[in-house]
């Protein structure tokens, strides 16, 4: 269900006058504003001419710090209210657990190994969040990815990465180059660095910067949009 009180206060300017209409009369109006912003993400009922939402995408999400009321984990608890009726967000919360990648130890049955790559197997889409340590890749997130190159399981899956953190421009590069290589579908276009994050992103979810905002609905608005012709092409 859409939570129309955080949906509405955070839209670009223009749709502010809905904090003033009835709350019976938000979503209504959300959803013909949304048809203007992201017409992507409805379809078209022809025998009744009437819009509805398309099926929810399943988007994995995957933060690059390991602390749980980190920034970037709070701003992708906030994507997942602000999506709400897009998306369904599921967090991978194992990072930490994932063993040190060996070469050797690619075929071999590793529980956490496992469910990482079933999971991005399983999702339509994936965010990556993270923060840059030290101008570089977090080595847990760097460690996770490993994993997944013999496997092949971001060969081709549309992916979004969003480096959140006080400058971040190095590990945002070094990571948008790993990404390439592995081939993440559309990175290049799919791609967002935050910097100074903190000052933009509350504890409460919420995203607290109108620029911030405004880049990170584009971004999955064009991330759902990879997804919809990905599965165009594949029937």
């Amino acid at each position: 269900m859409v939570n129309t009180a955080f949906t509405v206060k955070r839209l670009p300017t223009f749709t502010k006058t809905l904090s003033y209409i009835k709350p019976v009369k938000r979503l209504a109006t959300f959803v013909q504003i949304q048809l203007i912003l992201q017409p992507q993400l409805y379809s078209k009922n022809h025998t009744k001419g009437n819009f509805y939402m398309a099926e929810k995408k399943k988007i994995l999400a995957i933060s690059g710090s390991t602390r749980q009321n980190s920034t970037n984990y709070n701003l992708l608890k906030a994507i997942a209210v602000l999506f709400d009726a897009t998306i369904d967000l599921t967090f991978f919360e194992n990072i930490a657990l994932l063993p040190h990648f060996n070469p050797d130890d690619t075929d071999k049955d590793i529980a956490a190994v496992t469910q990482l790559r079933q999971a991005i197997a399983n999702a339509d889409g994936v965010i990556i969040c993270t923060p840059e340590y030290a101008h570089g890749v977090p080595g847990s997130l760097k460690n996770a990815i490993d994993w997944t190159v013999s496997s092949n399981e971001f060969s081709h899956k549309p992916t979004a990465l969003i480096t959140a953190s006080t400058d971040g421009r190095s590990g945002h590069a070094a990571l948008l180059e790993t990404l390439r290589t592995i081939e993440a579908k559309n990175v290049d276009q799919l791609q967002l660095l935050i910097q100074f994050a903190r000052t933009k992103i509350g504890d409460n979810n919420i995203i607290k910067d109108d620029t911030t905002l405004a880049a990170i609905q584009k971004l999955i608005g064009d991330l759902l949009q990879t997804i919809g012709l990905s599965s165009a092409k594949e029937k």
